[in-house]
Protein backbone atom coordinates (compact mmCIF):
# COMPACT_ATOMS: atom_id res chain seq x y z
CA UNK A 1 0.00 0.00 0.00
CA UNK A 2 2.58 2.25 1.12
CA UNK A 3 4.62 1.59 -2.83
CA UNK A 4 0.99 2.27 -4.44
CA UNK A 5 0.98 5.93 -2.58
CA UNK A 6 4.75 6.19 -3.65
CA UNK A 7 3.89 5.46 -7.18
CA UNK A 8 0.73 7.82 -7.16
CA UNK A 9 2.75 10.91 -5.75
CA UNK A 10 5.57 10.34 -9.06
CA UNK A 11 3.66 13.37 -11.03
CA UNK A 12 3.12 15.49 -8.23
CA UNK A 13 6.96 15.68 -7.15
CA UNK A 14 8.29 16.05 -10.94
CA UNK A 15 7.46 19.62 -11.94
CA UNK A 16 7.95 18.61 -15.87
CA UNK A 17 4.64 15.75 -15.71
CA UNK A 18 3.05 18.54 -13.94
CA UNK A 19 3.49 21.32 -16.18
CA UNK A 20 2.70 19.13 -19.48
CA UNK A 21 -0.56 17.78 -17.22
CA UNK A 22 -1.82 21.14 -17.00
CA UNK A 23 -0.84 22.03 -20.78
CA UNK A 24 -2.34 19.00 -22.01
CA UNK A 25 -5.59 20.07 -20.45
CA UNK A 26 -5.26 24.04 -21.91
CA UNK A 27 -4.61 22.40 -25.21
CA UNK A 28 -7.39 20.03 -25.07
CA UNK A 29 -10.57 22.56 -23.86
CA UNK A 30 -9.74 24.72 -27.26
CA UNK A 31 -8.92 21.75 -29.65
CA UNK A 32 -12.19 20.01 -27.92
CA UNK A 33 -14.12 23.18 -28.74
CA UNK A 34 -13.18 23.49 -32.57
CA UNK A 35 -15.41 21.31 -34.40
CA UNK A 36 -13.81 18.64 -36.09
CA UNK A 37 -10.65 18.85 -34.05
CA UNK A 38 -11.29 15.97 -31.85
CA UNK A 39 -9.23 15.06 -28.40
CA UNK A 40 -8.81 11.46 -30.96
CA UNK A 41 -6.54 13.34 -33.39
CA UNK A 42 -4.63 15.39 -31.10
CA UNK A 43 -3.90 12.18 -29.21
CA UNK A 44 -2.79 10.35 -32.40
CA UNK A 45 -0.54 13.36 -33.45
CA UNK A 46 0.94 13.37 -29.85
CA UNK A 47 2.00 10.00 -30.44
CA UNK A 48 4.12 10.47 -33.40
CA UNK A 49 5.18 13.81 -31.36
CA UNK A 50 6.50 12.34 -28.25
CA UNK A 51 7.93 9.13 -29.39
CA UNK A 52 11.27 10.29 -28.08
CA UNK A 53 9.91 11.70 -25.24
CA UNK A 54 10.21 9.79 -21.66
CA UNK A 55 7.13 7.77 -21.41
CA UNK A 56 5.63 9.24 -18.13
CA UNK A 57 6.04 13.03 -20.05
CA UNK A 58 4.01 11.56 -22.95
CA UNK A 59 1.53 9.92 -20.56
CA UNK A 60 0.80 12.89 -18.81
CA UNK A 61 0.49 15.09 -21.69
CA UNK A 62 -2.08 12.95 -23.37
CA UNK A 63 -3.89 12.44 -19.97
CA UNK A 64 -4.72 16.43 -19.60
CA UNK A 65 -4.94 16.55 -23.58
CA UNK A 66 -7.98 13.85 -23.07
CA UNK A 67 -9.75 15.43 -20.09
CA UNK A 68 -9.47 18.91 -21.45
CA UNK A 69 -10.67 17.58 -25.03
CA UNK A 70 -13.65 15.57 -23.80
CA UNK A 71 -15.23 18.85 -21.83
CA UNK A 72 -14.10 21.01 -24.38
CA UNK A 73 -16.44 19.45 -27.04
CA UNK A 74 -19.31 20.88 -24.54
CA UNK A 75 -18.11 24.71 -24.70
CA UNK A 76 -19.35 25.36 -28.16
CA UNK A 77 -22.37 22.79 -27.58
CA UNK A 78 -23.72 25.55 -24.91
CA UNK A 79 -22.54 28.49 -26.91
CA UNK A 80 -23.48 28.09 -30.11
CA UNK A 81 -25.55 24.95 -30.56
CA UNK A 82 -21.90 22.80 -32.40
CA UNK A 83 -21.01 20.55 -29.98
CA UNK A 84 -17.29 19.64 -30.56
CA UNK A 85 -17.83 16.27 -30.11
CA UNK A 86 -20.41 13.87 -30.32
CA UNK A 87 -20.51 13.71 -26.49
CA UNK A 88 -21.67 16.80 -26.39
CA UNK A 89 -24.69 16.54 -28.68
CA UNK A 90 -27.13 16.02 -25.65
CA UNK A 91 -25.59 18.88 -23.76
CA UNK A 92 -26.24 21.00 -26.41
CA UNK A 93 -30.18 20.49 -26.37
CA UNK A 94 -30.34 21.96 -22.74
CA UNK A 95 -26.90 24.31 -23.10
CA UNK A 96 -27.65 26.52 -26.08
CA UNK A 97 -31.32 27.39 -25.32
CA UNK A 98 -29.32 28.77 -21.51
CA UNK A 99 -27.47 30.90 -23.57
CA UNK A 100 -30.23 32.21 -25.33
CA UNK A 101 -31.91 33.17 -21.78
CA UNK A 102 -28.44 34.65 -21.51
CA UNK A 103 -27.22 32.22 -18.94
CA UNK A 104 -24.33 30.56 -20.52
CA UNK A 105 -21.95 31.72 -18.26
CA UNK A 106 -23.52 29.80 -15.30
CA UNK A 107 -24.27 26.57 -17.93
CA UNK A 108 -20.72 26.52 -18.52
CA UNK A 109 -20.24 27.02 -14.56
CA UNK A 110 -22.43 23.93 -13.58
CA UNK A 111 -20.76 21.93 -16.47
CA UNK A 112 -17.29 22.75 -15.51
CA UNK A 113 -18.12 21.90 -11.76
CA UNK A 114 -20.06 18.40 -12.26
CA UNK A 115 -17.29 17.51 -15.09
CA UNK A 116 -14.74 17.28 -12.00
CA UNK A 117 -16.62 15.36 -9.51
CA UNK A 118 -17.45 12.72 -12.33
CA UNK A 119 -13.47 12.47 -13.58
CA UNK A 120 -12.89 11.93 -9.71
CA UNK A 121 -16.03 9.30 -9.47
CA UNK A 122 -14.26 7.53 -12.93
CA UNK A 123 -11.12 7.73 -11.28
CA UNK A 124 -12.26 6.50 -8.33
CA UNK A 125 -14.00 3.43 -9.42
CA UNK A 126 -10.35 2.76 -11.21
CA UNK A 127 -8.65 2.95 -8.82
CA UNK A 128 -10.44 0.63 -6.49
CA UNK A 129 -12.36 -1.56 -8.54
CA UNK A 130 -10.52 -1.60 -11.90
CA UNK A 131 -10.19 -5.84 -12.16
CA UNK A 132 -13.75 -6.19 -11.11
CA UNK A 133 -15.89 -4.09 -13.56
CA UNK A 134 -13.04 -5.32 -16.41
CA UNK A 135 -14.23 -8.42 -15.73
CA UNK A 136 -17.82 -8.14 -16.05
CA UNK A 137 -17.23 -5.79 -19.20
CA UNK A 138 -15.78 -9.17 -20.84
CA UNK A 139 -19.04 -10.75 -19.96
CA UNK A 140 -20.64 -8.80 -22.63
CA UNK A 141 -21.14 -10.57 -26.19
CA UNK A 142 -21.78 -9.54 -29.30
CA UNK A 143 -25.32 -9.79 -28.72
CA UNK A 144 -25.59 -7.62 -25.95
CA UNK A 145 -23.54 -4.83 -27.69
CA UNK A 146 -26.16 -5.22 -30.50
CA UNK A 147 -28.81 -5.22 -27.67
CA UNK A 148 -26.90 -1.87 -26.35
CA UNK A 149 -27.00 -0.28 -29.78
CA UNK A 150 -30.28 -0.92 -30.23
CA UNK A 151 -31.53 0.81 -27.02
CA UNK A 152 -29.04 3.61 -28.21
CA UNK A 153 -31.49 4.03 -31.43
CA UNK A 154 -34.47 3.96 -29.25
CA UNK A 155 -33.43 6.74 -27.32
CA UNK A 156 -33.06 9.00 -30.01
CA UNK A 157 -36.34 9.81 -30.37
CA UNK A 158 -36.34 11.72 -26.83
CA UNK A 159 -33.04 13.48 -28.62
CA UNK A 160 -35.39 14.71 -31.40
CA UNK A 161 -37.39 17.22 -29.75
CA UNK A 162 -41.18 17.12 -29.26
CA UNK A 163 -41.98 14.37 -32.01
CA UNK A 164 -39.97 10.86 -31.28
CA UNK A 165 -41.03 9.69 -34.64
CA UNK A 166 -39.04 12.73 -36.69
CA UNK A 167 -36.31 11.32 -34.15
CA UNK A 168 -36.41 8.12 -34.62
CA UNK A 169 -36.67 9.22 -38.40
CA UNK A 170 -33.30 11.49 -38.30
CA UNK A 171 -31.54 8.45 -36.67
CA UNK A 172 -32.96 5.69 -39.10
CA UNK A 173 -31.43 7.74 -42.06
CA UNK A 174 -28.07 8.32 -39.99
CA UNK A 175 -27.73 3.81 -39.39
CA UNK A 176 -28.34 3.75 -43.27
CA UNK A 177 -25.66 6.27 -44.40
CA UNK A 178 -23.57 4.46 -42.24
CA UNK A 179 -23.68 1.50 -43.99
CA UNK A 180 -22.69 3.16 -46.83
CA UNK A 181 -18.48 1.70 -47.93
CA UNK A 182 -17.00 -1.21 -48.20
CA UNK A 183 -18.20 -3.79 -46.03
CA UNK A 184 -16.04 -4.71 -42.85
CA UNK A 185 -16.64 -8.67 -42.76
CA UNK A 186 -16.93 -9.32 -46.58
CA UNK A 187 -15.21 -6.43 -48.52
CA UNK A 188 -17.79 -5.96 -50.30
CA UNK A 189 -18.95 -2.35 -51.45
CA UNK A 190 -22.86 -1.04 -50.38
CA UNK A 191 -24.61 1.94 -51.91
CA UNK A 192 -21.88 3.68 -53.80
CA UNK A 193 -23.41 3.64 -56.74
CA UNK A 194 -19.86 3.18 -58.70
CA UNK A 195 -18.66 6.50 -56.80
CA UNK A 196 -14.88 5.71 -55.44
CA UNK A 197 -15.70 8.75 -52.59
CA UNK A 198 -17.81 7.04 -51.10
CA UNK A 199 -15.64 3.86 -50.55
CA UNK A 200 -14.22 4.90 -47.58
CA UNK A 201 -17.65 5.28 -46.19
CA UNK A 202 -18.98 9.00 -44.90
CA UNK A 203 -17.26 9.32 -41.56
CA UNK A 204 -19.92 10.90 -38.61
CA UNK A 205 -17.49 13.64 -37.82
CA UNK A 206 -17.72 15.36 -41.32
CA UNK A 207 -21.53 14.70 -40.71
CA UNK A 208 -21.70 16.33 -36.98
CA UNK A 209 -19.58 19.45 -38.27
CA UNK A 210 -22.02 19.79 -41.79
CA UNK A 211 -25.25 18.72 -39.59
CA UNK A 212 -24.39 21.43 -36.58
CA UNK A 213 -22.22 24.21 -37.12
CA UNK A 214 -23.25 24.63 -41.21
CA UNK A 215 -26.60 24.32 -40.71
CA UNK A 216 -26.67 26.74 -37.59
CA UNK A 217 -24.51 29.37 -39.51
CA UNK A 218 -27.40 29.04 -42.22
CA UNK A 219 -29.65 29.52 -39.98
CA UNK A 220 -28.09 32.43 -38.05
CA UNK A 221 -28.16 34.10 -41.02
CA UNK A 222 -31.61 33.50 -41.69
CA UNK A 223 -32.16 35.73 -38.34
CA UNK A 224 -29.13 38.12 -38.82
CA UNK A 225 -31.46 40.80 -37.42
CA UNK A 226 -31.35 39.31 -34.50
CA UNK A 227 -29.57 40.94 -31.68
CA UNK A 228 -27.10 38.74 -29.04
CA UNK A 229 -28.38 38.00 -25.90
CA UNK A 230 -26.78 39.78 -22.89
CA UNK A 231 -24.91 37.06 -20.64
CA UNK A 232 -24.89 37.35 -17.04
CA UNK A 233 -22.00 36.65 -15.99
CA UNK A 234 -22.12 37.81 -12.28
CA UNK A 235 -22.19 33.82 -10.96
CA UNK A 236 -20.16 31.55 -12.72
CA UNK A 237 -19.77 28.84 -9.61
CA UNK A 238 -22.32 27.33 -8.70
CA UNK A 239 -23.57 27.48 -4.92
CA UNK A 240 -23.38 24.45 -3.08
CA UNK A 241 -27.27 24.22 -2.99
CA UNK A 242 -27.32 24.03 -6.31
CA UNK A 243 -24.48 21.60 -6.36
CA UNK A 244 -25.85 19.26 -3.39
CA UNK A 245 -29.31 19.55 -5.50
CA UNK A 246 -28.22 17.86 -8.47
CA UNK A 247 -25.59 15.36 -6.69
CA UNK A 248 -27.78 12.39 -6.89
CA UNK A 249 -28.29 12.72 -10.37
CA UNK A 250 -24.51 13.75 -10.98
CA UNK A 251 -23.67 9.99 -9.28
CA UNK A 252 -26.23 8.07 -11.04
CA UNK A 253 -24.78 9.77 -14.41
CA UNK A 254 -21.52 9.34 -13.69
CA UNK A 255 -21.08 5.42 -11.99
CA UNK A 256 -23.96 4.92 -15.90
CA UNK A 257 -20.54 6.89 -17.71
CA UNK A 258 -17.94 4.24 -15.64
CA UNK A 259 -20.12 1.78 -16.52
CA UNK A 260 -20.77 2.12 -20.40
CA UNK A 261 -17.04 3.85 -20.56
CA UNK A 262 -15.67 0.17 -19.61
CA UNK A 263 -17.26 -1.54 -21.86
CA UNK A 264 -15.25 -1.62 -25.46
CA UNK A 265 -16.20 0.39 -28.47
CA UNK A 266 -18.76 2.60 -27.04
CA UNK A 267 -17.65 5.24 -24.90
CA UNK A 268 -18.46 8.91 -23.85
CA UNK A 269 -21.00 9.08 -26.91
CA UNK A 270 -23.24 5.74 -25.71
CA UNK A 271 -22.66 7.22 -22.22
CA UNK A 272 -23.96 10.63 -22.66
CA UNK A 273 -26.84 9.80 -24.64
CA UNK A 274 -28.07 7.05 -21.97
CA UNK A 275 -27.66 9.33 -18.89
CA UNK A 276 -29.87 12.17 -21.01
CA UNK A 277 -32.84 10.47 -21.23
CA UNK A 278 -32.15 8.33 -18.10
CA UNK A 279 -32.59 12.15 -16.91
CA UNK A 280 -35.70 12.95 -18.45
CA UNK A 281 -37.45 9.80 -17.13
CA UNK A 282 -36.33 10.26 -13.85
CA UNK A 283 -36.25 13.86 -12.91
CA UNK A 284 -39.89 14.31 -11.52
CA UNK A 285 -39.21 18.64 -11.57
CA UNK A 286 -36.68 19.92 -13.62
CA UNK A 287 -35.41 23.68 -13.32
CA UNK A 288 -37.25 24.01 -16.45
CA UNK A 289 -39.28 21.48 -18.88
CA UNK A 290 -36.34 19.09 -21.26
CA UNK A 291 -35.61 21.31 -24.31
CA UNK A 292 -36.00 24.44 -23.15
CA UNK A 293 -32.72 25.05 -20.90
CA UNK A 294 -33.16 22.36 -18.11
CA UNK A 295 -29.97 22.10 -16.23
CA UNK A 296 -30.12 19.02 -15.43
CA UNK A 297 -30.34 17.93 -19.50
CA UNK A 298 -26.64 19.77 -18.76
CA UNK A 299 -25.48 17.49 -15.59
CA UNK A 300 -26.78 14.26 -16.98
CA UNK A 301 -24.41 14.04 -20.21
CA UNK A 302 -21.52 16.19 -18.95
CA UNK A 303 -21.20 13.66 -15.56
CA UNK A 304 -21.83 10.79 -18.15
CA UNK A 305 -19.12 11.51 -20.45
CA UNK A 306 -16.14 12.58 -18.21
CA UNK A 307 -17.21 9.03 -15.69
CA UNK A 308 -16.83 7.58 -19.18
CA UNK A 309 -13.17 8.71 -19.03
CA UNK A 310 -11.97 6.30 -16.02
CA UNK A 311 -13.99 3.83 -16.89
CA UNK A 312 -12.36 3.65 -20.64
CA UNK A 313 -8.97 3.14 -18.85
CA UNK A 314 -10.05 0.27 -17.09
CA UNK A 315 -10.04 -2.30 -19.64
CA UNK A 316 -6.94 -0.61 -21.30
CA UNK A 317 -4.84 -0.60 -18.15
CA UNK A 318 -6.11 -4.55 -16.74
CA UNK A 319 -6.89 -6.33 -19.89
CA UNK A 320 -4.99 -4.23 -22.73
CA UNK A 321 -8.84 -3.78 -24.62
CA UNK A 322 -9.15 -0.39 -25.15
CA UNK A 323 -12.32 1.30 -24.10
CA UNK A 324 -12.40 3.77 -26.54
CA UNK A 325 -10.56 5.51 -29.30
CA UNK A 326 -8.00 7.55 -27.20
CA UNK A 327 -7.31 4.95 -24.91
CA UNK A 328 -6.45 2.63 -28.52
CA UNK A 329 -3.84 5.78 -29.04
CA UNK A 330 -3.04 5.21 -25.63
CA UNK A 331 -2.42 1.48 -26.09
CA UNK A 332 -0.44 2.11 -28.87
CA UNK A 333 2.31 4.40 -26.77
CA UNK A 334 2.91 1.77 -24.45
CA UNK A 335 3.56 -0.70 -27.40
CA UNK A 336 6.03 2.22 -28.96
CA UNK A 337 7.53 2.21 -25.59
CA UNK A 338 7.87 -1.26 -25.72
CA UNK A 339 5.48 -2.20 -22.70
CA UNK A 340 2.45 -4.86 -23.25
CA UNK A 341 -1.24 -3.38 -21.77
CA UNK A 342 -2.93 -6.48 -20.30
CA UNK A 343 -2.94 -8.31 -17.25
CA UNK A 344 0.51 -8.72 -16.84
CA UNK A 345 0.78 -4.55 -17.06
CA UNK A 346 -0.65 -4.04 -13.43
CA UNK A 347 1.56 -6.98 -12.24
CA UNK A 348 5.13 -6.19 -13.63
CA UNK A 349 4.74 -2.50 -13.97
CA UNK A 350 2.15 -1.45 -10.85
CA UNK A 351 3.66 2.41 -11.18
CA UNK A 352 2.38 2.84 -14.47
CA UNK A 353 -1.17 2.22 -13.38
CA UNK A 354 -0.95 4.61 -10.15
CA UNK A 355 1.17 7.11 -12.17
CA UNK A 356 -2.39 7.05 -14.55
CA UNK A 357 -4.59 7.14 -11.73
CA UNK A 358 -2.53 10.67 -10.50
CA UNK A 359 -2.26 12.13 -13.83
CA UNK A 360 -6.41 12.16 -14.19
CA UNK A 361 -6.78 13.74 -10.90
CA UNK A 362 -4.32 16.05 -11.62
CA UNK A 363 -5.98 16.81 -14.53
CA UNK A 364 -9.16 16.98 -12.67
CA UNK A 365 -8.11 19.68 -11.10
CA UNK A 366 -6.26 21.58 -13.57
CA UNK A 367 -9.92 21.11 -15.25
CA UNK A 368 -11.83 22.75 -12.44
CA UNK A 369 -9.15 25.92 -12.77
CA UNK A 370 -9.02 26.36 -16.09
CA UNK A 371 -12.27 25.55 -17.02
CA UNK A 372 -13.88 28.60 -14.45
CA UNK A 373 -11.08 30.86 -15.76
CA UNK A 374 -12.32 30.37 -19.43
CA UNK A 375 -15.88 30.88 -18.81
CA UNK A 376 -16.15 34.71 -19.07
CA UNK A 377 -13.69 34.54 -22.31
CA UNK A 378 -15.84 31.88 -23.84
CA UNK A 379 -19.19 33.46 -23.01
CA UNK A 380 -18.12 36.38 -24.50
CA UNK A 381 -18.22 34.56 -27.99
CA UNK A 382 -22.16 34.90 -27.94
CA UNK A 383 -22.45 38.04 -28.03
CA UNK A 384 -20.23 38.60 -30.82
CA UNK A 385 -22.44 39.99 -34.35
CA UNK A 386 -23.41 37.42 -35.72
CA UNK A 387 -21.87 38.66 -38.95
CA UNK A 388 -18.86 38.25 -37.70
CA UNK A 389 -18.59 34.75 -35.62
CA UNK A 390 -20.92 32.96 -38.47
CA UNK A 391 -18.09 33.15 -41.10
CA UNK A 392 -15.07 32.03 -38.40
CA UNK A 393 -17.86 29.12 -37.70
CA UNK A 394 -17.69 28.27 -41.68
CA UNK A 395 -13.95 28.67 -41.91
CA UNK A 396 -13.09 26.67 -38.66
CA UNK A 397 -15.64 23.83 -40.09
CA UNK A 398 -14.05 23.58 -43.52
CA UNK A 399 -10.24 23.39 -41.97
CA UNK A 400 -11.67 20.92 -38.84
CA UNK A 401 -13.65 18.42 -41.70
CA UNK A 402 -10.23 19.18 -44.05
CA UNK A 403 -8.07 18.09 -41.05
CA UNK A 404 -9.64 14.43 -40.80
CA UNK A 405 -8.41 13.06 -43.73
CA UNK A 406 -6.66 15.81 -45.44
CA UNK A 407 -9.47 15.40 -48.29
CA UNK A 408 -11.21 18.18 -50.23
CA UNK A 409 -14.25 15.71 -50.74
CA UNK A 410 -14.81 15.56 -46.58
CA UNK A 411 -15.46 19.23 -47.44
CA UNK A 412 -17.98 18.69 -50.19
CA UNK A 413 -19.57 16.39 -47.71
CA UNK A 414 -19.91 18.88 -44.84
CA UNK A 415 -21.91 21.44 -47.06
CA UNK A 416 -24.05 18.79 -48.05
CA UNK A 417 -24.60 17.87 -44.16
CA UNK A 418 -25.21 21.33 -43.86
CA UNK A 419 -27.40 22.36 -46.39
CA UNK A 420 -29.47 18.62 -45.42
CA UNK A 421 -29.16 20.19 -41.94
CA UNK A 422 -30.67 23.50 -42.74
CA UNK A 423 -33.83 22.49 -44.03
CA UNK A 424 -33.73 19.63 -41.06
CA UNK A 425 -34.38 22.37 -38.70
CA UNK A 426 -36.43 24.44 -41.06
CA UNK A 427 -39.47 21.50 -40.78
CA UNK A 428 -38.88 20.58 -37.79
CA UNK A 429 -36.15 17.68 -37.62
CA UNK A 430 -33.27 17.56 -34.61
CA UNK A 431 -30.23 17.08 -36.49
CA UNK A 432 -28.60 15.16 -33.59
CA UNK A 433 -30.51 11.64 -34.22
CA UNK A 434 -29.03 11.59 -37.59
CA UNK A 435 -25.51 11.65 -35.97
CA UNK A 436 -26.43 9.03 -33.17
CA UNK A 437 -27.53 7.06 -36.16
CA UNK A 438 -24.05 7.29 -37.76
CA UNK A 439 -22.37 6.71 -34.91
CA UNK A 440 -24.65 3.12 -33.84
CA UNK A 441 -24.94 1.98 -37.31
CA UNK A 442 -21.17 0.46 -37.27
CA UNK A 443 -21.53 -1.09 -34.04
CA UNK A 444 -25.22 -2.41 -34.86
CA UNK A 445 -23.99 -3.98 -38.16
CA UNK A 446 -21.24 -5.53 -36.64
CA UNK A 447 -22.22 -7.33 -33.13
CA UNK A 448 -25.69 -8.17 -35.34
CA UNK A 449 -23.34 -10.19 -37.55
CA UNK A 450 -21.25 -11.67 -34.86
CA UNK A 451 -24.45 -12.73 -32.77
CA UNK A 452 -25.59 -14.45 -36.13
CA UNK A 453 -22.81 -16.11 -36.70
CA UNK A 454 -22.85 -17.49 -33.27
CA UNK A 455 -25.83 -18.54 -33.70
CA UNK A 456 -25.14 -20.53 -36.91
CA UNK A 457 -27.20 -18.02 -39.04
CA UNK A 458 -30.69 -19.30 -37.35
CA UNK A 459 -32.87 -16.88 -36.10
CA UNK A 460 -34.85 -19.07 -33.56
CA UNK A 461 -31.65 -19.60 -31.84
CA UNK A 462 -30.78 -15.78 -32.17
CA UNK A 463 -33.64 -14.77 -30.69
CA UNK A 464 -33.63 -17.13 -27.75
CA UNK A 465 -30.60 -15.70 -26.88
CA UNK A 466 -32.00 -12.76 -25.85
CA UNK A 467 -33.08 -14.27 -22.77
CA UNK A 468 -30.80 -16.79 -21.92
CA UNK A 469 -28.02 -14.74 -20.06
CA UNK A 470 -28.61 -11.93 -17.01
CA UNK A 471 -27.06 -9.61 -19.37
CA UNK A 472 -29.15 -9.88 -22.31
CA UNK A 473 -32.04 -10.33 -20.56
CA UNK A 474 -31.99 -7.08 -18.58
CA UNK A 475 -31.10 -5.33 -22.06
CA UNK A 476 -34.52 -7.09 -23.17
CA UNK A 477 -36.61 -6.08 -20.75
CA UNK A 478 -35.12 -2.41 -21.15
CA UNK A 479 -35.82 -2.02 -24.78
CA UNK A 480 -39.58 -3.62 -24.10
CA UNK A 481 -39.51 -1.00 -20.86
CA UNK A 482 -38.62 1.75 -23.70
CA UNK A 483 -41.44 0.80 -26.49
CA UNK A 484 -44.08 0.34 -23.70
CA UNK A 485 -42.86 3.86 -22.16
CA UNK A 486 -44.28 5.57 -25.31
CA UNK A 487 -47.77 4.31 -25.25
CA UNK A 488 -50.90 5.89 -23.84
CA UNK A 489 -50.91 3.41 -21.61
CA UNK A 490 -47.84 4.60 -19.99
CA UNK A 491 -48.61 8.61 -20.09
CA UNK A 492 -51.67 8.15 -18.73
CA UNK A 493 -50.35 6.06 -15.87
CA UNK A 494 -47.70 8.29 -15.19
CA UNK A 495 -49.35 11.53 -15.49
CA UNK A 496 -47.48 12.76 -18.28
CA UNK A 497 -49.73 14.93 -20.77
Amino acid sequence: MEQNIQYFLIPFLHWEMMLLIWVGVFAGIWVGAIPGLSVTMAASLLISFTFSWDLNNALALICGVFVGGVYGGSITAILLNIPGAPAAIATGIEGYPLAQLGEAGKAIGLCTTVSVFASFVGILVLAVAAPIVANFSLKFSPRDFFLLAVMGLLLIGSIGGGDPIKGITAGAIGVLLSMVGMDPSTGELRYTFGNIYLMAGISFVTAMIGLFGVSEALTQFRNAGKSSPKQNLDKIIPSWATFIKYLPLSIRSSLLGVFIGALPGTGGDVAALLAYDQAKRSVRNPSRPFGTGAYEGIVAPETANKGAIGGAFIPMLTLGIPGDAVTAIIIGALYIHGLKPGPMLMIETPHLFWMIVSCLSIASIALMVLGLLSVKPFSKIIEIPKSIIMPVVIILSVIGTYAIQNSVVDIFYMIGFGIIGYFMRLYGYATGPMVLGLILGPMLDANYRRAMQGAENQLIPFLQGFVSSPISLVLTLSIAFLLFSQTKTYRRWRGIS
